[in-house]
């Protein structure tokens, strides 16, 4: 039976947008379980930040920062550096990305394509760059979606965010049918609201905070530590019959 504290003893694994509060909590338990953690993020301090916690605690972890996942050639440069420290790469969270909010009257081409290209696109082109390793190592692929993939939250102008993260939803599913070749297994989760320097000023607004918070069963929001450790599941093999799926850790906002 497998050891469910080092479940991931051994394995490489690549978390983008490392420095945020889902991918720091992320690194943490990926190395609280044996992994070994490479990061990445386009802020500098943050991303060290968390390399920082990760060894204070004794894990293994590297970090490339700063880094661009829009651009091709930054994307080769992570996998390359995960193979050049570890060997090789058995999971792919692909976490980081960027939204810009806007309702359609006002929305501007930049704002619709600066969404897209940093919410989807880059899921799009670091998947492309690991998926040789990925092959060789049967590994594991879990991408960040949204809730906002699923439904419209009427305060939120998220047009482009939620046609992005619906992308994220078909790409994961193809994925799963692509990578089910080569073992290769594919699945996302779709946070509700979850607790981050971004998000915390909802609970100082009471129109939203009533209709974020009311709309969830468990009526708080969610800590970055309860969408990790589902990614964790995901990642590892206790999830080797799950592919192409989507857990919503959401505090039961759609299923009601």
């Amino acid at each position: 039976m497998t050891d469910i504290n080092q479940r991931l003893a051994g394995k490489t694994c690549i978390v983008t947008g490392s420095g945020g509060s889902i991918g720091r909590a992320t690194a943490l338990r990926f190395a609280a379980e044996g992994a070994n953690v490479v990061g990445c993020d386009i802020a500098v301090s943050a991303a060290a930040e968390t390399v920082r916690l990760v060894e204070q605690a004794g894990g293994s972890m590297i970090s490339v920062h700063p880094l661009d996942l829009t651009n091709k050639d930054q994307c080769e440069r992570l996998v390359a550096e995960a193979v050049k420290r570890f060997g090789g790469v058995d999971v792919l969270f692909n976490n980081g990305a960027m939204a810009y909010f806007a309702w359609i009257g006002e929305m501007s081409d930049d704002t619709w394509y600066k969404t897209i290209n940093e919410e989807l696109n880059l899921v799009f082109l670091l998947t492309r760059a690991t998926w040789p390793e990925l092959v060789k190592s049967r590994g594991a692929i879990v991408n960040t979606a949204s809730i906002s993939a699923w439904m419209g939250l009427e305060l939120l102008p998220g047009l482009a965010h939620s046609a992005a993260k619906g992308g994220v939803l078909s790409l994961t599913r193809h994925l799963a049918m692509e990578g089910r070749l080569h073992g290769i297994r594919a699945n996302s989760v779709s946070p509700g609201t979850i607790e981050t320097n971004q998000t915390r000023p909802i609970l100082e607004d009471p129109v939203w905070s009533k209709k974020q918070l009311g709309r969830a069963m468990i009526n708080r929001m969610g800590q970055p530590e309860e969408v990790a450790s589902v990614v964790a599941f995901l990642a590892s093999s206790d999830a080797s019959y799950v592919t192409g799926a989507d857990i919503r850790v959401d505090g039961g906002v759609l299923a009601w």
